[in-house]
């Protein structure tokens, strides 16, 4: 493998010492319009840090040319650096100077490192910048020594591909940057003021393993060959995957043909650090900086990860060789030649990944187990290839197999964070997705029928909706069941089916197929099929009732009974108002307009959606006192609290008034008081009640007695007065009755 050449930037000394600086501005398209980008290459810039001190390396803030991604990288690549790295950016979209940020320092190295190869940190995403500010510190309490050669390694990702040219650039005011030298006196000169101190790099409690030689792992690992295989096929479909020309990688930089492995027997999952507010439209430019970071920093051949996935869910073809075939990596220390490694753009120590992203790794990772015969839920031996401890303080012994899970997160089998804490509590989401069968598959809603109890009812046509929890790209297919056999079959993305249904009882339920061929069907729903509408058992009717009457109003109850052959739901007044019953109810108070003929409709409704309707009319009917035939001594009275301005009032025992009406309900309207006497109530000349009108307030056109026959006939109501010992008044506003 040939050598990088690193770039570096020349520093353009003015007279004094100073360091010139200059802007870019933006390209315009002349128009108004949006601004497209130019296209522009790759760049690396690498920064040599000053030795301050014995246990520290500082860069004051500097003015650069754009990047994008950056590290710290060191000569010798079983080099590690003991301690923290630290780096502030200026952003150019913003203006302003980030916080401080860690690099990642646990990093992998190559397994059978070359002579030129350098140890790095992870790389680290902080989008377009022209500004750095980098610390370096050895471990507190520790006497070991800074690795040689320290740099900040600035990635800019350029513009490469037509995609992303047609987006949108991103401007800001132009900030001038120096051109900066790799010696430490040129990088010093043209510091510009920084008033805050930088804080104190924070202790690293966490000694990273020592890296074992290159011998060791090469004897004791499973060969890897550099001849093409063939590729096997899957037990499950294939993701969309961009390839290496889509994210724009520069094939030139890769020196050495791809190294094949045997199988792929694991899978392990990385996240690459960096912030999660980058835009998916930024993605490749990602990949592609990681690239140059692997390659023209770290002096790798080619990326280390097989895969990357942004958080939107495109997966990205990392290495070269061919996405179908067991390419070997350089991503998992010690495990990289049986396993694939995917990697997460972001970082989730404390941030959960997307459900974009987990399910293209389950998808990745399901493909090429499939193409093994490995089950994703499974675990399998690894033989190690390199005797070291993973995050757990588990030791591993080079030549010695290991039980992991099928899938793992890249800390199982290497001392380092990643993929993080939140990503790496998702893996058992992401075994789950990618083995199958489907998960938290159930029906919600059935539309077109009614529930009761247990059972559905329904005249027919229905449409069953449902829901899951693994995402739809991992599913074949769903099939609506019907007594047990497949009506309707929809792809993975669907959450419904329809189906008309014969008369009768059936089961309904609904099968999910995974991609992996498993099958997940939810408990069958009983759904009885039936036209057969309800019945008035009793027609509505109303009839009068105590109350206050008014011209306009007269109280009355309204009753009715339903009934259906399976299950009543409900029945609803349709005029003269509008109200639902449930199908126990059979009354309701209300009031009728008097001397209108009113429409009474109720409609009764079953759970399948069949239903009758009823609609009776009645008339309720004011008799004032005067159409009453008199006997005895009346006094006429006059007052607007009366119905039609007067009323009747008599304290003569015997004294009587008969009404005379066709109808079938009738309510006696009086007037009472403190001083309210009692009467006598005579239907068809017998006498049925005594009534008493004492009340201890004042009222007026009070319904105080009433009468309801089962149809409509003649009849007469005679009152007469009790003639009461103290009280013998009593005053009569009239008679209502339902015509």
């Amino acid at each position: 493998m040939k050598r990088r050449a690193w770039i570096t930037l020349g520093a353009v000394v003015l007279g004094g010492g100073g360091v010139a600086a200059y802007a870019v501005a933006s390209p315009s398209d002349g128009g108004g319009g949006v601004a497209l980008r130019d296209k522009r290459p790759v760049k690396v810039y690498d920064l040599a840090l000053p030795a301050t001190a014995t246990s520290r390396r500082e860069l004051p803030r500097k003015d650069t040319e754009q990047f994008s991604l950056l590290g710290v990288s060191w000569t010798g690549a079983t080099k590690r650096l003991h301690g923290t790295a630290q780096v502030r950016t200026h952003s150019i979209a913003t203006g302003e100077w980030s916080g401080w940020r860690d690099l990642e320092l646990d990093v992998d190295p190559l397994e059978k490192p070359e002579a030129g190869t350098r140890g790095a940190s992870e790389p680290l995403w902080v989008g377009a910048s022209d500004g750095v500010q980098v610390q370096v510190a050895r471990k507190n309490g520790t006497t070991t020594a800074l690795p040689k050669g320290l740099q900040v390694n600035l990635v800019d990702p350029g513009v490469v591909t037509d995609a992303e040219a047609k987006q949108p650039e991103v401007t800001a005011e132009p900030a001038g940057f120096a051109v900066e030298s790799d010696s430490p006196a040129a990088s010093t000169s043209a510091a510009p003021t920084d008033t805050t101190s930088p804080s104190a790099a924070p202790t690293d409690t966490t000694s990273p393993s020592a890296a074992p030689t290159a011998s060791a792992s090469a004897s004791t690992s499973p060969s890897a060959s550099a001849t093409v295989p063939t590729a096997p096929p899957s037990t499950v479909p294939k993701p969309p995957i961009t390839s290496r020309a889509g994210w724009g990688a520069d094939e030139s930089k890769v020196d050495d043909p791809p190294t094949y492995n045997t199988d792929v027997k694991g899978v392990f999952v990385h996240h690459t650090d960096g912030a999660n507010d980058y835009s998916c439209a930024d993605s490749a430019s990602i990949v592609r900086g990681i690239y140059a970071y692997h390659v023209d920093v770290e002096g790798w051949n080619d990326i280390g990860y097989n895969f990357l996935v942004d958080k939107c869910g495109t997966v990205f073809e990392g290495r070269a060789g061919g996405t179908d075939l067991p390419v070997l990596g350089a991503h998992t220390y010690g495990w990289n030649r049986e396993s694939t490694g995917i990697a997460v753009l972001g970082n989730y120590v404390s941030t959960t990944a997307s459900n974009a992203a987990l399910t293209s790794i389950a998808r990745i990772a399901a493909w090429k187990l499939g193409q093994y015969g490995g089950d994703p839920a499974g675990t399998v031996q690894l033989t190690a290839g390199a005797t070291q401890t993973n995050y757990f303080a588990k030791s591993f012994t080079a030549g010695t197999q290991y039980t992991f899970n099928r899938i793992s997160g890249h800390r199982d089998g290497f001392n380092t964070q990643c993929p993080g804490g939140s990503l790496y509590g998702q893996l058992q989401t992401i075994r789950d997705w990618a083995a199958g069968p489907v998960q938290g598959l159930k029906t919600t809603t059935v539309d077109g029928a009614g529930l009761s109890g247990t059972t559905y009812y329904t005249k027919g046509a229905i449409t069953l909706h449902w829901s899951a929890t693994t995402p739809a790209a991992l599913i074949s297919k769903y099939e609506l069941l019907v007594d047990g056999k497949a009506i309707t079959t929809t792809g993975g993305s669907a959450t419904s089916a329809a189906a008309t249904l014969a008369l009768g009882s059936h089961t309904v339920a609904v099968r999910a197929t995974h991609q992996s061929g498993k099958t997940t069907t939810t408990p069958a729903l009983k759904v009885v099929a039936e036209t057969t509408a309800p019945t008035f058992s009793t027609t509505p009717k109303i009839s009068l009732r105590t109350g206050t009457v008014n011209t306009t109003a007269v109280p009355v109850a309204l009753g009715w009974k339903a009934a259906d052959d399976k299950a009543l739901r409900e029945v609803k007044l349709l005029s003269p108002a509008t109200a639902t019953f449930g199908p126990t109810t059979t009354t309701s108070n209300r009031t009728a307009a008097s001397g209108t003929a009113s429409t009474w409709s109720m409609r009764a409704y079953d759970f399948a959606g069949n239903y009758r309707t009823s609609s009776p009319s009645y008339t309720p009917v004011i008799l004032q006192e005067t159409s009453a035939v008199k006997s005895g001594s009346w006094t006429s009275r006059s007052s607007t609290s009366y119905l039609g301005g007067k009323s009747y009032s008599s304290g003569s025992k015997g004294a009587s008034l008969t009404w005379t009406f066709t109808g079938s309900s009738a309510s006696w309207v009086v007037s009472r008081a403190t001083s309210s006497g009692q009467a006598y109530v005579y239907v068809d000349g017998v006498k049925v009640s005594t009534v008493d009108l004492k009340s201890s307030t004042t009222q007026y056109r009070q319904a105080i007695w009433t009468k309801t026959w089962s149809s409509s006939a003649t009849h007469k109501v005679k009152i007469v007065v009790v003639g009461t010992s103290g009280r013998p008044t009593i005053t009569t506003d009239g008679l209502v009755y339902i015509k």
